[in-house]
C-alpha cells in the first residue's frame, strides 16, 4: 500500500511516500520532475516516515528511495535562493543527516546521488545501487561546502584521500567507484535498486530486531572505543540481549525447527 506521510494532499502530490512491505517500510523521495530536489516539505514529511519506522514495532528495517530513476539530486536550489532550507535542527537533511535512526536503514540508489542526496545514502546504513547510479558531492561548485556529512560523514565509510578527492573536486562518479571504495554494498542491473534493497531488507528482517539494533548501535558507538575498554562498555549493552525474550526464543525455535516469533523484546 502507498499513503502519505505527514500531509493531507493526494498521494500523487505528497513528496514522501510510504509503502509496508512485511517488516519493510519503503520511503520513496517524490519529486520526480526535479530530480528528487529537496525541499523543506520533503524534509518535513521525511520527518514523519522516519519517526513512523522508529515507533512501529512492527517495522523492522527501512529502505528509503527515489521516484523516476533517481534517488535524489539533492537540496532544491531554487528554494535556497529563496530563503528555503531542506533540513530540520537537530536532525539535519532531509531530517536524517545529523540524528541516527535505531533501526537499520537501506539505500536503494536509481541514477543520481548527488550533494544532500549523497549525504542522504550516507546517512543509511547498507546501499544497493544501480550499476547506472552516478555519486558525488558538487557543493564547491556552487561555492557551498558538503555540511550534511559529505565532509564529515564521507571520511568514515571511505579513505581520507577518497573523501578528499569528492569533496575538493566535486566531480561525479559512477557506482563501480563506491563499490571499490566501501561506501556501496551492491550493485545491481539498471531498475533493480528497489529490488535488491528490499531483498538485502527481508534477510535482515528475519533476524532478532532487538539483537539487530544493539548490534547497529555498537557498529557505530564503538567506533572511538579503545582496544582495553571496548569489551567492557560492550558488556552493559549487550548482556540484556542475552536475557531477552528474543534470545529465548531464537533458541527454542532453532530447536524446535521453526522460524522463530520475534518480539522485539
Amino acid at each position: 500500500m502507498s499513503e502519505n506521510t505527514g500531509t493531507e494532499n493526494a498521494a500523487t502530490e505528497a513528496e514522501v511516500l510510504t509503502e509496508v512491505r512485511g517488516n519493510v517500510l519503503v520511503i520513496t523521495l517524490n519529486r520526480p520532475k526535479a530530480k528528487n530536489a529537496a525541499n523543506a516539505a520533503m524534509a518535513q514529511q521525511m520527518v514523519a516516515a522516519l519517526d513512523r519506522l522508529e515507533s512501529d514495532d512492527s517495522l523492522y528495517v527501512g529502505v528509503i528511495t527515489g521516484a523516476g530513476k533517481t534517488f535524489c539530486s539533492g537540496m532544491d536550489l531554487k528554494g535556497f535562493v529563496r530563503g528555503e532550507r531542506p533540513s530540520i535542527p537537530g536532525r539535519g537533511f532531509l531530517g536524517l543527516t545529523e540524528g541516527r535512526i535505531d533501526k537499520p536503514l537501506i539505500a536503494a540508489v536509481e541514477g543520481y546521488a548527488l550533494a544532500g542526496g549523497f549525504e542522504t545514502m550516507l546517512a543509511c546504513d547498507l546501499v544497493v545501487a544501480a550499476e547506472t547510479a552516478k555519486f558525488g558531492v558538487p557543493e564547491v561548485k556552487r561555492g557551498l561546502v558538503a555540511a550534511a556529512g559529505g565532509v564529515v560523514t564521507l571520511p568514515n565509510r571511505t579513505h581520507r584521500a577518497v573523501a578528499m578527492e569528492m569533496a575538493l573536486t566535486g566531480d561525479i562518479y559512477p557506482a563501480t567507484f563506491g563499490k571499490e571504495n566501501g561506501f556501496v554494498n551492491t550493485i545491481v542491473a539498471d531498475g533493480g535498486a528497489l529490488d535488491g534493497a528490499l531483498e538485502l531488507a527481508q534477510k535482515i528482517a528475519k533476524n532478532g530486531p532487538l539483537a539487530v539494533r544493539v548490534s547497529k548501535q555498537l557498529i557505530i558507538e564503538s567506533q572511538d572505543w579503545s582496544e582495553e575498554e571496548k569489551f567492557a562498555k560492550q558488556a552493559p549493552i549487550v548482556d540484556p540481549v542475552f536475557t531477552s525474550a528474543d534470545a529465548k526464543e531464537g533458541a527454542t525455535a532453532f530447536a524446535e525447527k521453526r522460524e522463530p516469533d520475534w518480539t522485539g523484546r
